[in-house]
Order: C-alpha cells, then sequence, then structure tokens
C-alpha cells in the first residue's frame, strides 16, 4: 500500500509526523514516501507542484497533505503561490469528491462555542464537489499582475460553471453516503440567484429520483448557514458545490470545537484520495510544538477506511483519539479548566499508546 507523504508548510510537518507515527504502530505494510509541496517546493523546485511531487502522488494509493502556504508568499503570481498545490493535485488525480465529516466527541462538548444541547451527538458528512465550480472556471478576467496584485485594473472576474455529469457524479456519492447513514440529504445551492445553481438543483432532484429510499430536500446557501447555527443536528448528508462546500464545512468544523478536530478526504472515481486536515498551514503557531495533529491522524484513519480497504485500522485509531480526549488531554485549541494541555507530539504519543494499550490486552 503506497502513500504519498506531503507535508507542506507551516504546521503541516508536525501534523503529518504525528499520524506517521500513528500510522507506524499499525503494523500494516505500508510503503510511505515524502516529497515537497507548496512553499517549501516553490523555495526547492522555483513551482509548489513540482513534477516529481505530482508523479509519486499520481502513482500512490493515497496521499497524506499535510497544509500549505504562508503569507510572505502572497505576492507572487497566483499560478505560483503555495495553494496551487492542493488545485493541481485535486485536478490532476480528479479528485472530485470531498468527504468532511463534522462529528462532536462527547468529551468536546464544552469546547464549542454553541450551547451543548445544540450539537451533543452532532454528526454531519458534508459532501464538497471539489473540481468544478468557480475555482476551476473561465480565466480571470485580469490585467498583468506586479507582486501578486493587480494595478491598475479597472475589473475582474471569475466564471462559476458546472456540467451535468459533475453534478451527477456527485450527486450519486451524496445519496450512496446517505443510505448508511440516516437517509436524508440536503442539497445546498443558491438557486434564486444563479443560473448555476438552478441548474444544479435541478440535476440533483432528477439522481434523487433513483433513490426514493432517501429524503432530499434543498436548501439556500445562506439559510444553511444560518441552521448550521440554529439547529445544526437537522442535517445530515449535506451536498454542495465547490465554493460553498468550502465555506460551509469551515463553520461546521467551529461547532465541534475547533477546525483542529475536522479531517477530510477527497476522493475519485477509483477511491484513490488525498487526506488532509481542514485547517491551514497556520504559520503563526508553526514550530511551537502547539498544533492539533487529531483531524490529520483522523484523515489518516479515513485512508485507511476509503483507499486502503483496512477499516478496522481506521476504527483503532478512531478509537483510541476517543480514548486520549477521554482521559482528559487536550491541545491548546480545545483546552478547557479541569483538562490537561498537552503539545503536539505528546498527543500523537498519546494516541500511540492508545492503539498500543489495547492491542496488548486484545
Amino acid at each position: 500500500m503506497k502513500i504519498a507523504v506531503l507535508p507542506g508548510d507551516g504546521i503541516g510537518t508536525e501534523i503529518v509526523a504525528e499520524a506517521i507515527k500513528v500510522l507506524n504502530v499499525l503494523d500494516l505494510p505500508l510503503e510511505m514516501e515524502s516529497a515537497l509541496v507548496g512553499g517549501a517546493a516553490y523555495e526547492a523546485h522555483g513551482h509548489p507542484l513540482p513534477e516529481s511531487t505530482l508523479k509519486l502522488a499520481k502513482e500512490a494509493d493515497a496521499v497524506l497533505f499535510g497544509a500549505v502556504g504562508d503569507w510572505k508568499y502572497d505576492k507572487l503570481d497566483r499560478p505560483l503561490r503555495p495553494e496551487q498545490a492542493i488545485l493541481g493535485l485535486r485536478k490532476n488525480l480528479g479528485l472530485f469528491a470531498n468527504f468532511r465529516p463534522a462529528i462532536c466527541y462527547e468529551q468536546l462538548v464544552g469546547a464549542s462555542s454553541l450551547k451543548p444541547e445544540l450539537i451533543a451527538g452532532l454528526d454531519i458528512l458534508i459532501i464538497r464537489e471539489l473540481t468544478g465550480d468557480i475555482y476551476f472556471g473561465q480565466p480571470r478576467g485580469r490585467r498583468t499582475a506586479v507582486d501578486g496584485h493587480f494595478p491598475g485594473a479597472e475589473e475582474a472576474f471569475d466564471t462559476m460553471r458546472y456540467s451535468k455529469p459533475e453534478i451527477e457524479r456527485i450527486a450519486h456519492v451524496a445519496f450512496q453516503a446517505a443510505r448508511k447513514r440516516s437517509k436524508r440529504v440536503t442539497s445546498v445551492d443558491k438557486a434564486n440567484v444563479l443560473e448555476t445553481f438552478q441548474f444544479w438543483k435541478d440535476v440533483v432532484s432528477e439522481v434523487g429520483q433513483q433513490y426514493p429510499d432517501v429524503a432530499l430536500d434543498h436548501m439556500y446557501v445562506d439559510n444553511a448557514a444560518m441552521q448550521l447555527v440554529k439547529a445544526p443536528k437537522k442535517f445530515d448528508v449535506v451536498v454542495t458545490g465547490n465554493m460553498f462546500g468550502d465555506i460551509l464545512s469551515d463553520e461546521a468544523a467551529m461547532l465541534t470545537g475547533s477546525i483542529g478536530m475536522l479531517p477530510s478526504a477527497s476522493l475519485n472515481a477509483s477511491n484513490q484520495g488525498l487526506y488532509e486536515p481542514s485547517h491551514g498551514s497556520a504559520p503563526d503557531i508553526a514550530g511551537q510544538g502547539i498544533a492539533n495533529p487529531l483531524a490529520t491522524i483522523l484523515s489518516a484513519a479515513m485512508m485507511l477506511r476509503f483507499s486502503l480497504n483496512q477499516p478496522q485500522a481506521a476504527d483503532r485509531i478512531e478509537s483510541a483519539v476517543k480514548d486520549v480526549l477521554a482521559s482528559g488531554l487536550r491541545t491548546t485549541d480545545i483546552w478547557s479548566e479541569g483538562t490537561t494541555k498537552v503539545g503536539t507530539r505528546d498527543m500523537g504519543d498519546a494516541v500511540v499508546a492508545a492503539i498500543t494499550k489495547k492491542t496488548t490486552k486484545g
């Protein structure tokens, strides 16, 4: 089982190291090879996604990704910015389906900014279409960039577009996922304003007719944003476009107490996937050893389940994370009075110890 390990920038190297530590203790036949991506790759190769890194990712069964970006690269022309690496990987690997589960662990109910009764037992799956929409529309209508900006320009535009096959395939993914859960899908759009999303709504409705056992409702994105805060447990599976999914999944992350708890999986039609935490590179805390590695560790569990066909190993990681949280260990982002604050490495070590303890007992 070949894994391309792309730590990236900022805290990416720290959190990926902890996920690798956890994977290594599982005693699985994993072949892991690392490569540079993002700002680190730009510094070494002059491009955020070098051909050698892309080749490694294409040949792997799965990609374990950290995070990319740093403020110091903001003046680069857009094609050379670190964030372009993740867009390039999505496009070249055909990673069209992004799974972002937002689960509020019992032990972290108090870490959420919402009332406990609103988020206790929360378990939402946001499915974001990943290779269409405004992020991959027609080239931007801008003048020549200088230091990443556009002096003298009087307009700029980005084109939002979706094709019927793109919408159909992500809708099928959502309905199939719902069949394994509570059989409810909410499709989020902006059909009252955007033709693109009236089209989205029509196509999702057509696909929904093939799943009579799954309830489908439609919701405008502004209302969905409000309902995620007002009554988040009314949702089960949420399917939406690239831009709306980007925003709503980060909002949902905060319901769980911290974006540091939110894993994600991006899959193509062959179940080859890229697995990464939903948060960014956090350059302001990089190197301090305080970042929460649990989102990355949980992303590694998703990798085992979806791409490497190792569901029991994934269960072991997820169970260990619950045990560690139950023991009271917390990184800074989820710390509260009465719990024990630990750093990145200590949290990773604790997950390893929880796995080892259960293995020994078993």
